[in-house]
C-alpha cells in the first residue's frame, strides 16, 4: 500500500473512530438526561404524595420544600435549591394525568415549559423542542 493510500486509508479510519465517539457520546448524554427527567418527575411525585396524606388536596407546603432543600443540599450538593424542588413539584403536577415527560427534553426545557400558564402554548412550544 502505498503511503498516498495508507494516508486516505488512515483519514477514514479517523473519521469511522470520530463518527463512532460522537454517536456514542451523544447517546449516552441522551441517556443521562432521560434518566434526570425521570427522577425529577419522581421526586415531584414524592413531595406532592407526602403533601397530600392520601387527601386528594393538600396545604401549600412551603415550610416542606424549604425542609427538604436544606437536607438534600446537604446530603447530595446543589441541584436541590428550593426553587427546582418548587419545579420538580410542579412538573409532576403538571405531566401526571397520563402526559408523560418526553425523554427528548431537558430538565431546562421543562423548567421552562412549566412556567406556561396557557396548557396550549405549553403544549405547542412542547412540540417545537422535541423536534429541534
Amino acid at each position: 500500500m502505498s503511503k498516498v493510500a495508507r494516508g486516505a486509508a488512515y483519514q477514514e479510519l479517523l473519521e469511522q473512530i470520530s463518527h463512532t465517539y460522537t454517536a456514542g457520546r451523544g447517546a449516552a448524554l441522551q441517556s443521562v438526561n432521560t434518566q434526570l427527567v425521570q427522577t425529577y418527575w419522581q421526586v415531584g411525585q414524592q413531595i406532592v404524595e407526602f403533601e397530600q396524606g392520601g387527601r386528594d388536596r393538600a396545604g401549600y407546603g412551603a415550610a416542606l420544600i424549604k425542609r427538604l432543600s436544606a437536607d438534600l443540599r446537604l446530603r447530595h450538593g446543589k441541584g436541590f435549591s428550593r426553587s427546582n424542588l418548587i419545579s420538580m413539584r410542579q412538573f409532576y403536577l403538571l405531566y401526571s394525568k397520563g402526559q408523560k415527560p418526553s425523554g427528548f427534553l431537558s430538565w431546562s426545557h421543562y423548567v421552562e415549559l412549566i412556567r406556561m400558564d396557557d396548557s396550549l402554548e405549553r403544549n405547542f412550544y412542547e412540540q417545537q423542542a422535541g423536534e429541534a
